[in-house]
């Protein structure tokens, strides 16, 4: 199954058993929907009510982002992998005060162990984070101390501040970056985790289609209307891994410089072949295979977050108590 990124501006269109992106050029390109995992907009594409019936008959998402990268929204098809205990379960488990603060334990706990798996491989590479490091352990130990998920929120803030903060050392000299700056990206470091953040919570979302997880309920993120927060949780996870570490390489290597960036009166953000070449290394780190310690065989970085959703799915359901991914290597 392929994830498709289709950056060029025309007309997405059912012809046959086919979704057909026509350029205005008249050029097209063919996507076979059986091995299409989800399709990613960054042109500006017009489609029609066919199209979208097309892809939700075959389970397919869209997700959508504007000019300069930022993640606007996803067509989610119509669940037909559903379970209504498990819904129920997972309902139960968001209303359980004190169920819905041990699983948020969880997600924050994954992502600080993720974090300090990152500081410590640079660290034996001679980069000096040990402040960083020894604050973000001593913050590890009060998250199963937390009362609530807003002080769970505190403590998460005050981690990833921290880590923030070791990022210029991990980085090659002469690299701006002091604080993660959102709305708007005050400079290239902050625009590509904004973009990739987007990026992996767009990844989530596909993958928690396929699972039968609800993906409005959640515990970390508070449940709300028009946003799939579930996503939000187990994006957290796996950002240390995916994101991070990408963008380490892809400054550090200097794939992408100062000018690969524009600064405007709303901030600064890629240049639209900068969101191609960014957007390419991010499927091929998602393509990338690790051999799992327990299945015993190669698996993708993207099979994780699956991997992920069914761990989750076991302790709803009762059957195992889920522990958040690990990186190990």
């Amino acid at each position: 199954m392929e994830s498709y990124y289709l950056f060029s501006s025309g007309e997405l269109t059912r012809k046959d058993n086919v979704i057909r992106l026509t350029r205005k050029d008249g050029k097209y390109k063919d996507l076979k929907v059986e091995l299409t995992r989800d399709i990613y907009l960054f042109g500006e594409v017009s489609l029609n009510t066919k199209c979208l019936i097309y892809l939700s008959q075959k389970q397919i998402p869209l997700h959508l982002f504007n000019y300069y990268g930022n993640y606007s929204g996803s067509f989610y098809p119509r669940e037909k992998n559903v379970s209504g205990e498990l819904l129920v379960n997972q309902v139960k488990s968001n209303i359980n005060s004190s169920r819905h603060l041990k699983l948020a334990q969880k997600f924050v706990l994954g992502a600080s162990q993720n974090i300090v798996r990152n500081l410590k491989y640079y660290q034996r590479r001679g980069k000096d984070v040990k402040q960083q490091l020894s604050i973000i352990e001593a913050l590890k130990k009060d998250i199963p101390l937390a009362n609530s998920v807003e002080q769970l929120m505190g403590i998460e803030g005050d981690i990833h501040r921290n880590y923030y903060a070791a990022w210029p050392t991990i980085f090659n000299e002469n690299t701006e970056f002091n604080s993660r700056v959102r709305r708007p990206p005050d400079n290239m470091v902050n625009a590509l985790i904004s973009f990739l953040n987007m990026m992996m919570y767009s990844s989530c979302l596909s993958e928690i289609y396929v699972s039968q997880l609800n993906p409005t309920v959640s515990y970390l993120h508070s449940s709300s209307e028009r946003r799939f927060s579930l996503c939000l949780d187990l994006s957290e996870i796996f950002k240390p891994l995916i994101v991070d570490r990408l963008i380490f390489s892809l400054v550090n290597k200097q794939i992408v410089t100062k000018d690969s960036f524009e600064n405007g009166s709303n901030g600064c953000y890629m240049k639209k072949k900068t969101i191609v070449k960014v957007t390419q290394a991010y499927d091929k780190y998602l393509a990338r295979t690790i051999m799992h310690r327990d299945l015993r065989r190669k698996v993708s970085y993207r099979h994780l977050i699956r991997l992920e959703c069914y761990k989750m799915i076991k302790d709803l359901m009762g059957e195992k108590e889920y522990q958040p991914f690990k990186i190990w290597w």
